[in-house]
């Protein structure tokens, strides 16, 4: 009687130029020691790039790959056709325009592969269209722009999502939970917790695991009335709340809301509510291509001028030198590097 197949995947890592580290090598290291545990290669992968040569990460190390797009088209038809891609990008990825990237991710998804991201790469995803009406994750950072330049997708604060095909993760140590959930699909729970155990994670985190520690860790904040106010802040940046409606919200006065911001932030409700909205904006600034106008009105600015004069007097600076000094940056951060690493 003869043996059972025994079960393969087969991934890609397509890098985008200034991926992130960390959530590549979580990724790769993950499937390495599932196949340790196995006993055999059920996960082979090969690194890809658009033009076939190393990839710089954010860190300045370089990967070395093994195949360029071109290659990847072919074996789209053949028998090096992989069951997943993955996307792996980082900062600036907004930069990142390639027809011929987006239309081989739409093919590999249309052939029945599974199309995912790591960090920032949903970004790619929905430029390739694949994220419309879909649920996806990326980097909480990145997600007032990404919400912004592509609504059509549905997009979480989430460790990662997988909506049928689609896989994306928001970084970091989420690509471990992301590739952990994929090895409980192929080999169940035992596996993953034997994996786990060389990680020395002592937990699975599950998919709609917060990305950020929780306000009241983050912020040092203990009074649960200025956290719920903060949280309400929070969710009303484009059509920012008045004091009034979020006295009777909190089911306070304002008096009162007045006194507890002073106590526990040092600064009055309506400055804070404004920091956080030029927080917002900044990320905007840098993330996107938005005209300065519609930045503003993303949040909550009635003017552009107005919206010029507060920013200035948080930062030191315009929304116009704001961009303009993170493309300086990104120009400076993308030159050559000598540091090569053979992936």
């Amino acid at each position: 009687m003869s043996k059972s197949p025994l079960k393969k995947r087969s991934l890609v890592f397509f890098l985008v130029p200034q991926f992130t580290l960390l959530p590549f090598a979580g990724a790769v290291e993950t499937l390495r020691i599932a196949n340790r545990m196995l006993g055999y290669d059920a996960y082979e992968w090969r690194i890809a790039s658009a033009d076939g040569q190393r990839v710089l990460s954010s860190s300045g190390i370089g990967i070395e790959v093994n195949t360029a797009l071109a290659d990847e088209r072919r074996f789209l038809s053949g028998e090096n056709r992989p069951s997943m891609v993955l996307v792996c990008s980082g900062i600036d990825v907004e930069t990142f325009s390639n027809k011929s990237v987006n239309a081989w991710l739409r093919e590999a998804y249309n052939r029945g592969a599974a199309v995912g991201s790591l960090c920032t790469g949903a970004h790619v995803l929905a430029q390739a269209g694949l994220l419309n009406g879909k649920r996806c994750a990326i980097h909480w950072e990145n997600l007032p722009g990404f919400s912004e330049s592509f609504p059509q997708a549905e997009v979480y604060a989430d460790l990662y999502e997988v909506d049928g095909n689609l896989y994306t993760c928001a970084g970091g140590t989420a690509s471990l939970d992301m590739m952990l959930n994929l090895i409980g699909q192929d080999f169940g729970e035992g596996l993953v917790n034997r994996v786990c155990e060389q990680h020395l994670t002592d937990r699975v985190r599950s998919a709609n695991d917060r990305q950020r520690l929780p306000l009241r860790a983050r912020l040092g904040v203990q009074n649960g009335k200025v956290l719920s106010i903060i949280e309400l802040m929070e969710s009303n940046l484009s059509e920012p709340l008045s004091l009034l409606e979020i006295a009777d919200h909190a089911g306070l006065s304002r008096r009162q809301i007045e006194r507890l911001f002073r106590q526990e932030m040092g600064r009055s409700p309506a400055r804070y509510y404004l920091e956080i909205r030029l927080d917002r904006a900044r990320h905007l600034l840098v993330q996107s291509s938005m005209p300065v106008v519609e930045v503003a009105v993303a949040c909550g600015f009635v003017s552009a001028s107005h919206f010029s004069k507060c920013y200035r007097e948080v930062y030191n600076r315009s929304p116009q030198q704001e961009r303009a000094e993170r493309k300086l940056m990104s120009a400076r951060t993308a030159g050559p590097t000598t540091t090569a690493v053979a992936a």
